[in-house]
């Protein structure tokens, strides 16, 4: 188990929509908080939330080494190793690949993938010398099942997960422990992510999308059991049992979910 009263968590991307409730239910389960987002607009909701519980706020980009750099050297200079280190940090971009500009993907895989692998680059030496830690990774369905108009955010979601299940392998028995999340759609802003091609016609269906508040809370008792895989909501683990156990089933519910998208566009319009 891990216990979470006066612990220091790290949330990334903090100012977004998990990042927000993260920040406010860590609190209340008694962490105190660093927090970072791309601009003083997005970290101010997530500063104001953390409240006395602030260790330290970050203005970085982490699609830039330079912007990882500073979230480290913010905790360096307090003598801080987060207990809690959460890659929440993500953008989204839909299209098929030859579609997307390249400098798109490019910074998406920056951000979804190889922050976190700065990041954990950095952090983990001193949670192994404390023999402590925990790295949260916010991957995604996406990372188990590949979708059309999704290849470059499939691939940086893919990668996550494929991260976070070999820190578990490389930690074991040092005290440090990883969880890996894999929302389906949620209410927050990724869904207005930049779309590109055909999908610039498409709408995520109303019934796929879930409460972020619900996400976080799932993930948070994830990481207190020391959970490796968390499917924070019905569609997510219904999905991840599909995949399992009738997989045959996945591109028949895929191109379903496709003229799905296209009617709810239509909808949407109207």
């Amino acid at each position: 188990m891990t216990d979470l009263l006066n612990t220091t968590v790290l949330i990334t991307g903090a100012g977004g929509g998990f990042g927000r409730h993260m920040v406010g239910q860590f609190r209340s389960a008694g962490a105190k908080l660093i927090v970072t987002d791309v601009s003083d607009e997005m970290l101010d909701g997530a500063i104001n939330e953390a409240g006395d519980d602030l260790v330290a706020s970050v203005v970085a980009d982490l699609g830039t080494e330079q912007g990882c750099s500073a979230v480290v050297d913010a905790c360096s200079s307090r003598n801080v190793v987060p207990d809690i280190l959460v890659n929440n940090a993500g953008i989204g971009v839909a299209g098929r690949l030859d579609h997307v500009p390249g400098d798109a993907w490019e910074k998406l895989m920056q951000i979804n993938l190889l922050a976190p692998m700065r990041l954990c680059n950095s952090f983990m030496p001193g949670m192994i010398e404390r023999g402590s830690g925990h790295i949260v990774n916010i991957s995604s369905l996406a990372g188990w099942i590949g979708t059309r108009g999704m290849s470059s955010y499939c691939a940086s979601k893919f990668g996550l997960r494929g991260f976070g299940e070999s820190l578990a392998a490389d930690l074991e028995g040092s005290g440090v422990h990883v969880t890996n999340v894999y929302p389906c759609f949620s209410r927050t802003p990724i869904l207005d992510s930049p779309r590109y091609g055909y999908n610039e016609q498409r709408e995520v269906p109303g019934y796929l999308i879930s409460d972020p508040a619900d996400v976080v809370a799932r993930m948070i008792k994830g990481v207190r059991r020391n959970k490796l895989h968390v499917f924070p909501d019905k569609y997510a683990r219904r999905m991840h049992y599909i995949t399992r156990f009738v997989p045959w089933l996945v591109p028949v519910l895929d191109r379903r979910m496709q003229a799905e998208s296209i009617d709810a566009a239509k909808e949407a319009k109207n």
